[in-house]
């Protein structure tokens, strides 16, 4: 990644390819990861081994189409963005095909002109009173 708002589009690509080794190449080798049911992991193997068998699975035919909110810069080598991530379930998923929306907060630094995430969490939208999931828009 070039610059921190590349990281959505790049994020977005390695998912849709299914490929774990490309998404665990958009982060540093000690980042953190929050998946959107609360489950903290560090580095990047432990980023790979939790997204594996999903993608081996029921999340085996599913796409995210991301859209970038923001890009903050924190200093010349730190940036926070945010970004709406669409999660697109498949056949594979055993409710079948259906779509949930959340918000990812990343970290991204920059090392030898290249940024990666340092820190992930994604939350799921939600309706605050009954817990059901909540497309934007709705």
């Amino acid at each position: 990644m070039k610059q921190p708002q590349d990281a959505p589009l790049a994020f977005q690509e390695a998912w849709n390819s299914h490929d774990m080794r490309s998404l665990g190449a958009l982060f540093h080798e000690d980042a953190t990861f929050v998946n959107r049911f609360g489950h903290y992991v560090r580095g990047i193997d432990e980023i790979i081994e939790l997204h594996a068998p999903i993608h081996a699975t029921i999340y085996s035919d599913s796409t995210l189409d991301n859209e970038l909110i923001d890009a903050v810069p924190v200093g010349d080598d730190v940036a926070v963005i945010h970004f709406w991530s669409r999660l697109s379930a498949g056949a594979a998923h055993p409710a079948g095909p259906h779509a949930v929306d959340t918000l990812i907060l990343a970290v991204l630094a920059r090392q030898a002109e290249e940024w990666r995430i340092k820190a992930l969490e994604n939350v799921t939208l939600t309706n605050p009173r009954s817990g059901e999931p909540v497309l934007r828009g709705d």
